[in-house]
């Protein structure tokens, strides 16, 4: 009867001690997540394309569809067409000055002529001032003509400054139409189809860069001390096949204030206890998954 009591508590030791060394296999423990884009679009219109899956991974700036684009090309083209009819507008600033310049030209040489026949008095000091003051008369109305063509193709070219920037916003929103992935990564949830109609702001897919994972783990007060930005850690997670699987992990950010244990690791009991959030990027081989569990090893 004694020795069966010793067996039990014998047992029951080596159980116990099992159990303590259990608990300090780790220094703290969280979960893996990782910086999760929702990408949008920007166009509204029937979705003509859209060539994703979940699980398909993508790079940046890859072209995976666009929405239909019909009207605004019309859109475009009238408001071409509209620039154009303005233009035609312009007066022929050349061919009007080309008239008023001939006559000063031939005004110029009557007055050499007259001039030279003043001086051996076949003509009258009259008749070259009267040419004179022609020659003057057709410079000023030249100038006058002058500005005022250039007024009237200035006015005319500012009327398609509108024009032209509706042009420019139309080539704009076409352009926003191809739906571009925005970082390289791996397709997590997909929200629109093809043939579907949507809008800007409207939610078509989620992506993340899952080549580096992050672990957000939680520490005490009195672990504080022990960890620093850029520090090497030891991150373990669990594998059918053996016990754990280990990664080499990097602290990259540390919370500056303390928070209440996060309900979902830890019990009742421990969630009244303060603790500093911490974050370890770790370089993924496909194995992790965000929101699987992981326990650090300073």
């Amino acid at each position: 009867m004694r020795l069966k009591s010793y067996t039990l508590l014998l047992a029951g030791l080596t159980l116990l001690g099992a159990c303590s060394n259990g608990e300090n296999e780790f220094d703290a423990t969280g979960n893996f997540e990782a910086d999760e884009v929702i990408v949008s679009s920007e166009a509204a219109g029937k979705i003509l394309r859209l060539s994703i899956e979940e699980g398909q991974t993508l790079k940046k700036g890859e072209s995976i569809g666009y929405i239909d684009t019909l009207q605004l090309h019309l859109k475009k083209k009238q408001l071409q067409s509209s620039v154009k009819a303005v233009l035609a507008r312009q007066p022929n600033v050349a061919t009007q000055l080309a008239t008023v310049q001939e006559q000063i030209e031939t005004t110029k040489r009557e007055k050499a002529r007259f001039e030279n026949l003043l001086k051996e008095d076949a003509a009258t000091q009259k008749q070259v001032d009267d040419l004179n003051a022609q020659l003057t008369f057709l410079q000023k109305q030249y100038a006058a003509l002058q500005s005022s063509l250039g007024t009237t193709t200035q006015s005319l070219r500012s009327e398609t400054v509108p024009l032209s920037i509706q042009i420019e916003q139309i080539d704009d929103q076409i352009q926003k139409s191809i739906i571009s992935n925005p970082i390289a990564g791996t397709v997590l949830t997909q929200y629109a189809e093809e043939s579907e109609v949507t809008g800007p702001g409207k939610a078509l897919y989620k992506i993340a860069d899952l080549s580096s994972i992050t672990l957000r783990a939680y520490i005490s007060g009195d672990q504080l001390s022990a960890v620093k930005l850029g520090q090497k850690v030891k991150v373990l997670v669990d594998d059918l096949e053996t016990e754990s699987k280990s990664y080499e992990g990097e602290i990259t950010w540390i919370a500056d204030k303390a928070e209440f244990t996060p309900k979902t690791i830890q019990t009742k009991a421990e969630r009244a206890n303060l603790v500093y959030a911490l974050k370890v990027k770790v370089k993924n081989d496909g194995y992790l998954k965000i929101g699987m569990y992981g326990d650090l090893i300073f």
